[in-house]
């Protein structure tokens, strides 16, 4: 994984990061034909944005073979951390409850989703 850099992965960039976070690795076919699932995309577009990650340090390239196998070189925590405390800075003002309180507000979660925030809270006020 890369070191302490931000992660400032684009829109389609994240797209490609949740294809292979969820298959360990894959070839551009591979991502393509899943992102094709639910969006237009051109082969060409998939094959250059993951060339573009490849150089930025976003993925790793094994080119051993005549095709090339991609693998994520961020891992999908780091860069939620990053992308989350970069929003919560920017619209919330670096106030992590404005963002709880508004998540909240706009989906009812399921009971087991607030069992989990509410154990989340309990570990929270116990590190004190």
């Amino acid at each position: 994984m890369t070191s302490n850099k931000q992660i400032k992965p684009t829109e389609g960039e994240l797209e490609i990061l949740q294809v292979l976070w969820d298959k360990g690795s894959a070839t551009v076919r591979d991502v393509h034909e899943h992102i094709c699932q639910y969006k237009d995309s051109g082969y060409t577009t998939t094959l250059k944005l993951m060339q573009i990650m490849f150089e930025k340090g976003l993925v790793k390239r094994d080119d051993s073979s005549k095709t090339h196998v991609y693998k994520p070189n961020v891992s999908r925590e780091k860069t939620q951390q990053q992308m989350l405390g970069k929003m919560v800075d920017s619209l919330f003002g670096g106030s992590a409850s404005q963002l709880v309180m508004q998540a909240l507000g706009n989906a009812q979660p399921s009971k087991a989703e607030l069992e989990e925030i509410q154990q989340l809270l309990n570990n929270l006020k116990n590190t004190d």
